[in-house]
């Protein structure tokens, strides 16, 4: 193809030395879509291309093309030109450019565009979580399901996408997986369900406990609008080493869907450690919704979550309200 082409823009060069206007274009077709064209200003100018070595010069273009490079060639005009030439040349123009040299397929072009607006991620959520009885802990009235906020761990893998809406600001959404962990202050707890709702009672068995807890896992996405004064195209993240120079805020809404649910005790009986997990649902509620906010400086953000509906459904169990807040890399 590369001797072909060649071929083509000597010869059409040669015609056009003659027979055309020295304003007139060359448009050499390659292939279904693409073209290469040379513009013909001067009939001098013809004297001075053919001093030019075509099969340097295409070989520099076709490999520009091969990387998806639509910047200047990659070595200077003057190296181009055969060696009992240069000096002729050099002397009359010091650097030339083609527009062959820009052209590229228009998809190419767009999905370059594109994907200057819109990166992708993956980020991890680490942190701790919680839940409110009307405002309040359930610690602060002893209740059974008050949980302990080291080891309660809350733990996010995340897809996300971030757009570029203007200089500074950005949507990020996505999807991923959660994991609520409410382990209990109380390792007697142990959890239980009949046709009223979720009972929390103390288990009557003479075993040492040392863990009860609710595990709960969901399947959500998210977005939320974000002011990068770093304005950073690419969502920053700890394991890709580019964070973002400027401040950064973020506030928006997210949905889950309840996938599992568990209760998980561990304890010590006849010399042994032991654990029972019983996959249930508890009458937690399928679906959570609630607004997330993001604060970050370089590669680390912070996240707060907080679910504005009832962890359980209603009379169904106590009315609580998780939250989460935590690191995210």
């Amino acid at each position: 193809m590369k001797k072909t082409l060649i071929y083509l823009a000597t010869s059409l060069l040669s015609v056009s030395a003659i027979a055309q206007d020295p304003t007139d274009t060359v448009i050499i077709k390659v292939g279904d879509g693409s073209k290469v064209i040379f513009a013909i200003k001067d009939k001098k100018d013809l004297e001075t291309m053919k001093k030019y070595d075509f099969q340097k010069l295409m070989d520099d273009m076709i490999y520009k093309l091969e990387v998806r490079d639509s910047s200047r060639l990659s070595k200077p005009a003057s190296s181009f030109v055969k060696k009992d030439s240069l000096k002729e040349v050099v002397s009359k123009n010091e650097e030339t450019s083609f527009a062959a040299q820009e052209v590229q397929p228009l998809s190419h072009h767009e999905k370059k565009y594109r994907s200057h607006r819109m990166r992708n991620s993956f980020n991890i959520d680490v942190g701790t979580s919680n839940f409110l009885n009307n405002g309040n802990f359930p610690s602060q009235n002893n209740d059974l399901y008050s949980v302990r906020p080291w080891g309660s761990w809350y733990v996010a893998l995340n897809s996300i996408y971030r757009t570029q809406m203007a200089r500074k600001f950005f949507l990020e959404w996505g999807g991923g997986v959660s994991w609520y962990n409410f382990k209990f202050q109380n390792n007697q707890v142990a959890m239980s369900k009949d046709n009223t709702g979720v009972l929390f009672n103390l288990d009557s068995r003479n075993y040492g406990f040392s863990k009860s807890k609710l595990t709960a896992a969901y399947v959500n996405i998210s977005v939320v609008p974000v002011i990068d004064l770093g304005g950073n195209r690419k969502k920053p993240s700890f394991f890709n080493g580019k964070g973002s120079s400027g401040f950064r805020f973020g506030l928006g809404p997210y949905a889950g869907y309840l996938i599992d649910s568990y209760s998980k005790q561990v304890y010590t009986a006849d010399n042994s450690k032991k654990k029972e997990v019983h996959h249930d649902n508890y009458y937690l509620n399928n679906l959570r919704y609630g607004l997330r906010m993001q604060l970050g400086f370089d590669d680390v953000d912070f996240f707060f979550n907080y679910d504005m509906n009832s962890l359980f459904v209603a009379n169904k169990g106590p009315q609580l309200n998780a939250f989460s807040f935590g690191v995210s890399f």
